[in-house]
């Protein structure tokens, strides 16, 4: 039995088939971790969430800003934009089955020494205390006011995180970190800077760099951070290395840590 984990797919089906096929996939004895962003800017985005629904208890799925995005357009509370690519989702007759299983994944798993999530942790949060803020949202998600929820996630003010914040400003604040989080200060205050690493505004750091981080405990899996590309550390896995940029869509074995990947061939942004 092995684990492999994913980074993001966004709707790159061809290329989540080839590289299943590269690793020699066996549902019946491996898994499969995928680190969010199922969807979106890619060419077939229901293909990729018809399959990894269809694998069942073989997967474990946390929840992108690119997901959470498609549940919020599903339900009419945001518009699509000009490049988004999930009208096909939108038009499918299973739709809401998709949708029904997509709002009940979480935005966080934890397993052995692993802690995986779509973006990153703030400096001062324990991979316990993440687990926990995280079940808040998941709760919010999963019952019967995710459409208040998501109303607040797109259509709030930001507001930086504090442990005091309560209700909707809370609940946001916990999301915008767990889907949005690249760089921060070391008291937690994030920008919404996307490029790469070395071009860092002044005063942040990338979420990982920060000194005495108290998730450095736990090997933390992210995606979501395309320009860092696959960077691997001891006790950090970051694997959004662009597929939907036409680079690669990339796996890694827990187990060993050995690296599979697959040429995307096509630029879908």
């Amino acid at each position: 039995m092995a684990t492999y984990a994913i980074g993001d797919v966004q709707g790159c089906y061809d290329a989540l088939q080839r590289l299943v096929h590269h690793i020699q996939f066996d549902p019946s004895a491996d898994r499969l971790w995928f680190v969010g962003d199922l969807v979106n800017r890619g060419p077939d985005s229901l293909g990729v969430l018809r399959y990894i629904r269809s694998l069942g208890p073989s997967t474990r799925v946390v929840l992108g800003n690119h997901d959470i995005f498609l549940l919020a357009v599903s339900e009419g509370l945001v518009a699509l934009r000009p490049r988004d690519t999930i009208v096909e989702v939108l038009n499918a007759d299973d739709r809401q089955e998709l949708m029904d299983w997509l709002r009940h994944q979480p935005l966080h798993h934890r397993e052995g020494p692993f802690f995986m999530v779509h973006a990153g942790l703030l400096p001062q949060w324990t991979t316990e205390e993440a687990a926990r803020l995280a079940g808040e949202v998941e709760t919010a998600l999963r019952g019967d006011g995710f459409r208040p929820f998501l109303q607040s996630l797109f259509h709030e003010p930001i507001t930086m995180w504090n442990p005091g914040l309560i209700g909707s400003s809370r609940l946001v604040s916990i999301a915008r970190v767990l889907t949005r989080l690249r760089t921060c200060t070391p008291d937690g205050d994030m920008s919404s800077f996307s490029g790469p690493p070395a071009e860092t505004p002044p005063g942040y750091f990338p979420w990982f760099r920060i000194p005495a981080r108290l998730s450095a405990d736990s090997t933390v899996i992210t995606g979501h951070w395309a320009a860092l590309g696959l960077h691997m550390e001891p006790n950090l896995l970051a694997l959004d290395s662009g597929c939907v940029w036409g680079r690669e869509l990339t796996a890694v074995r827990l187990e060993d840590r050995k690296v599979f990947q697959v040429q995307c061939n096509e630029t879908h942004n």
